[in-house]
């Protein structure tokens, strides 16, 4: 009944609904389009509905809204937020910026608008790598994740700074964990998202986004896999991979903010035009110069 009347009002609305990965499975199914961060930017971007119902956290409905300004964005849990965004404090990264103008503020677009509006350019897991490799000669702060900027600061050599920000479940992530998992699937292949500690992404066969990962699994011709990210990208994993295998390589991976929304929520949410997101003019101007970077760039 809630799938068939939200796919009613979907229509009657003109609206779009847009998924993350770590979406609960029958958002992931409802949506229009599941991806990730920077594939779910760009259909912002460019889509010509009136409605954009961003399942996600906030900062991702946020970034829709920056990208779409005269579309109503919709985030159907208001109180879905992200715990690595609220670890950039505008305040500390202002500060920072007056004392090293010389720095390239790169940003994760894991943050929220006002942090954007301090960037010089947005990044996320999927193109974080080419973006920095456009400042090859230059002081880069990557701001919030410590891992991530880490990863391309081991990787590429730059001078690379890191703000002391993280993904929780990720962060929790051990070698002992990668050990346990491949003591049990000797066979499998270690996929795992760049916001994992340093000593752990040394230990993987991959390492890239959850599109990134779910490409790799489709194409690749082995048979199992240890997935080091949400585990809300298994859904997508074996709707693309229905004869493959697939592990967690923690219990923990698992965004509790992610998984607030539901079909109720997404119901309620489109039927009332509800939780609509609202981005200051000044700061949306700021933060969509960095956006723009982000596009042009990747």
């Amino acid at each position: 009944m809630l799938i068939e009347e939200i796919k009613r009002l979907k229509k009657e609305k003109n609206a779009v609904i847009l998924a993350h990965f770590y979406q609960n499975d029958e958002i992931q199914d409802i949506a229009d389009y599941v991806g990730d961060s920077l594939a779910l930017s760009k259909i912002a971007a460019n889509t010509d509905k009136d409605i954009i119902v961003f399942c996600g956290v906030f900062f991702m409905a946020e970034t829709a809204k920056l990208l779409s300004p005269n579309k109503k964005v919709l985030l159907p849990k208001a109180d879905a937020l992200c715990r690595m965004a609220a670890m950039a404090d505008y305040d500390e990264l202002l500060a920072y910026k007056q004392a090293n103008p010389d720095t390239v503020i790169v940003t994760y677009v894991n943050t929220r608008a006002n942090i954007k509006a301090l960037s010089d350019v947005i990044v996320t897991s999927s193109n974080a790598e080419k973006i920095i490799k456009n400042y090859k000669d230059q002081k880069i702060m990557y701001v919030p994740d410590k891992n991530l900027g880490l990863y391309l600061k081991d990787k590429l050599g730059y001078d690379i700074q890191v703000w002391p920000g993280f993904c929780y479940i990720h962060e929790l992530l051990t070698v002992k964990d990668v050990e346990r998992l491949r003591n049990e699937h000797p066979e499998a292949k270690l996929l795992i998202h760049p916001e994992a500690p340093l000593a752990v992404l040394k230990q993987a066969d991959f390492v890239g986004s959850t599109k990134q990962i779910l490409d790799y699994a489709t194409n690749d011709p082995s048979q199992k896999y240890i997935i080091g990210t949400d585990k809300g990208i298994i859904h997508a994993l074996k709707k693309a991979n229905p004869n493959k295998e697939f592990h967690l390589l923690s219990r923990g991976l698992n965004c509790i903010n992610m998984k607030k929304i539901t079909l109720e929520d997404l119901y309620i949410s489109l039927r009332d035009e509800v939780h609509e997101i609202t981005v200051d003019e000044e700061i949306r101007k700021k933060a969509i110069i960095a956006l723009d970077k982000m596009m042009e760039l990747s």
